[in-house]
């Protein structure tokens, strides 16, 4: 697969814009997905929002493997950072407005010994199609700002109130200017936040295909309808899918446009299970 890079312009003004409201925020929420938490984090954001406190939620937890995702959660806890996890389409709010209530709780009190009774302000922040617009709608309960499945959506920030004193800013997605981590970038673009128009969908779909057979032959071979001694070579496997699922043209040929297609919505929907692409590190017993 040639390398990936993707930054179109609006991500530059995004930066620069984020950087100046930086001063203005008391917290920072960063959303990364639970089937890639290092992959979906922009070493960039962590770079800039170092020094606030932050809360790292790992969205989308209902697609990937419980087990998975409660190694991750204890990954970032050593690490210092207060992660949870989250599912944007029906998560409990009740937990993450706790963790925010927690992390500013400091802003509060400062502002409490100045005599000052003003709102806490918090930023989200996160790659493209994180679902960092969808988890907004949620805390708020309603559709407030624009969330799509898809990334780039989001193009220039709002801010939603969410109480009396809890405002929340919706950012643009980012990706890094340089994607030096080519591994991670594929990730990137199976997960969907990164253009497919911008990659050959048929590498990129038999590329994930072939991964999700790695990682879970069992799932993979029953959602795509694979033979037992299916060859697990990425083209192989995509003509098995297409034999197994009649994605066939005339003349019964391979119909692999459709198939990539397919192959990449349904992963991303969660049709081939509960499924993470990155794993972490099991912890040490030192």
């Amino acid at each position: 697969m040639p390398q990936i890079n993707w930054y179109p312009g609006h991500m530059a003004r995004s930066r620069r814009l984020l950087q100046d409201q930086l001063r203005a925020v008391d917290a920072v929420i960063e959303l990364c997905d639970a089937r890639a938490p290092l992959a979906t984090r922009n070493p960039d954001l962590e770079r800039l929002t170092r020094d606030k406190a932050r809360i790292l939620i790992l969205n989308k937890a209902d697609l990937a493997d419980d087990n998975d995702t409660a190694r991750w959660l204890e990954h970032f806890r050593r690490q210092g950072l207060t992660a949870l996890r989250f599912n944007s389409n029906g998560g409990k709010v009740r937990d993450i407005l706790a963790r925010i209530d927690q992390a500013t709780k400091p802003a509060r009190d400062r502002y409490a010994a100045r005599g000052v009774k003003k709102s806490i302000r918090t930023m989200v922040i996160g790659i493209p199609n994180v679902g960092k617009s969808t988890f907004i709608n949620r805390l708020y309960g309603g559709s407030i700002v624009k969330a799509a499945d898809r990334p780039g959506v989001t193009r220039s920030n709002q801010w939603v109130k969410l109480g009396p004193y809890l405002e929340i800013l919706d950012t643009p997605g980012m990706l890094p200017p340089r994607m030096d981590d080519q591994d991670g970038a594929k990730l990137l673009a199976y997960l969907g936040s990164i253009r497919d128009q911008i990659m050959d969908t048929e590498e990129l779909a038999s590329g994930l295909l072939s991964l999700l057979y790695a990682i879970n032959p069992a799932a993979t071979s029953a959602r795509f309808k694979l033979s037992m001694d299916v060859d697990p070579d990425p083209s192989e496997l995509m003509e098995a899918a297409c034999r197994g699922r009649g994605w066939l043209l005339s003349g019964a040929r391979y119909d692999l446009d459709r198939a990539s297609a397919l192959i990449l919505d349904e992963f991303r929907a969660g049709k081939v299970g509960k499924i993470t692409l990155q794993r972490a590190e099991p912890a040490s017993d030192r």
